[in-house]
């Protein structure tokens, strides 16, 4: 995966200069508006999730380790200073789950295994400053997807004959998983470096309530994108 981040990083990089000249001209005649005003942009980031731990009832409790995941958005400069956009981010933390059984003479059991995360948010920025440089602040509504990867049933197995690969079989399997509606708050800073290409930094916290209870993600973001 980290490769290709860098990849995508290194493209974003060498085609800016290509839209920075294709942009010039407008740039010139929008100055006094600032750079980003009136343009779309999009970016590709790296997120550093912090860890969590959560008991519910009856001493059962849940503990996600932290991890690093990838993202992408997608958004629009309504002005200078205020921003709409979609932003997707995910990545799959370890965790440890312990389940207690409904029969008190049964121990609890403890579970390991990977959860796959997905935020897809709605965010509305507002920066500062109309500058290149900018600390903003973000807000926004969304809806988060975990699956636990742990299967809730027994799979479903096809199998057929395939006249080049002989006999085959697929197993599907069904697992405990929820969508809810999350909420996210940010601070960061935003930096263009130039016509066409920004970074962004933040750190923001995303909000999801479950059946049981609540629980929140703290996220530390760094993004490379381009405008046009």
């Amino acid at each position: 995966m980290t490769k290709r981040i860098l990849l995508l990083v290194l493209l974003v990089l060498t085609s800016s200069t290509v839209l920075a000249q294709y942009d010039h001209q407008r740039k010139k005649e929008r100055s006094s508006f600032g750079s980003r005003d009136g343009r779309f942009e999009t970016s590709i980031l790296l997120a550093y999730q912090n860890s969590v731990a959560d008991s519910s009832e009856g001493g059962s409790s849940i503990d996600v380790n932290s991890s690093v995941g990838w993202g992408v958005s997608f958004g629009w400069n309504w002005t200078a200073k205020l921003n709409l956009s979609y932003r997707l981010l995910a990545n799959k933390p370890a965790y440890a789950a312990v389940i207690v059984p409904e029969d008190p003479a049964d121990p609890p059991q403890t579970l390991t295994q990977k959860m796959s995360k997905y935020s897809h948010q709605f965010n509305l920025s507002y920066n500062f400053m109309k500058g290149s440089f900018t600390p903003f602040v973000v807000g926004g509504i969304g809806y988060t997807k975990l699956d636990s990867n742990i299967a809730s049933a027994p799979p479903n197995t096809s199998c057929w004959w395939d006249p080049w690969w002989g006999y085959i079989c697929v197993g599907d399997w069904k697992t405990f998983s929820t969508s809810k509606i999350s909420y996210n708050l940010g601070v960061g800073l935003r930096w263009e470096i130039n016509n066409a290409v920004f970074t962004r930094a933040a750190y923001s916290r995303e909000f999801l309530s479950l059946k049981n209870g609540s629980v929140n993600f703290d996220t530390l973001s760094v993004e490379v994108g381009l405008m046009f």
